[in-house]
């Protein structure tokens, strides 16, 4: 008799051999196992997100509805192992409700009113604080490109500093915490 793996088997290491080709990402165990709730979200949102990088959809956002939500990733794939590391770290923000606690689940509401504060002049010494995130966050700003996450997350930060009296450095963590271009960092 001849030894025939069972369907499972043959479904099992078509679907391994896909992952390691990176056709698609199976989440990470320990994650899964952890928080059900975070990867069934991360599934969601790196699956069927509608954030692009175009102008036209940063000019879309001032037009949807209030309750419409920015979903997904803009530049690369999302990360499960950070998207869960990203998630608990922002939980700190959540007095403020203008911070978003998913960086990649964003109402379209409060980017309506974070947009606007992008143009906000500072004063020197807010000016300070924001050039020190400039300087040291990971991607050199709120976002690795001029989108519509940059001018969002832009005037996030200088309302940051104008109404509460963030440091550089605190922007540098809501930022680095809230990045929404995908990929491990």
């Amino acid at each position: 008799m001849t030894d025939i793996p069972n369907r499972r088997t043959v479904v099992l290491s078509v679907f391994g051999v896909a992952a390691a080709a990176g056709l698609f990402e199976l989440p990470e165990p320990a994650i899964a196992a952890e928080d059900p709730e975070l990867s069934r979200r991360f599934k969601e949102l790196s699956e069927s997100g509608n954030s692009t990088c175009s102008a036209k959809f940063t000019d879309s956002i001032a037009t949807m509805p209030a309750t419409a939500r920015i979903k997904g990733s803009c530049c690369s794939p999302m990360e499960l192992k950070r998207y869960g590391e990203q998630v608990k770290g922002l939980a700190k923000y959540r007095a403020i409700p203008m911070i978003p606690g998913d960086p990649y689940d964003i109402a379209a509401a409060t980017a309506q009113q974070m947009m606007p504060y992008y143009d906000l002049k500072l004063t020197g010494d807010e000016q300070k604080a924001y050039d020190y995130a400039m300087a040291n966050s990971e991607e050199k700003g709120p976002c690795c490109c001029p989108c519509w996450r940059w001018k969002v997350y832009g005037g996030l930060a200088k309302y940051l500093i104008h109404e509460h009296s963030f440091t550089g450095e605190q922007i540098v963590d809501v930022w680095d915490l809230s990045d929404g271009c995908g990929g491990d960092a």
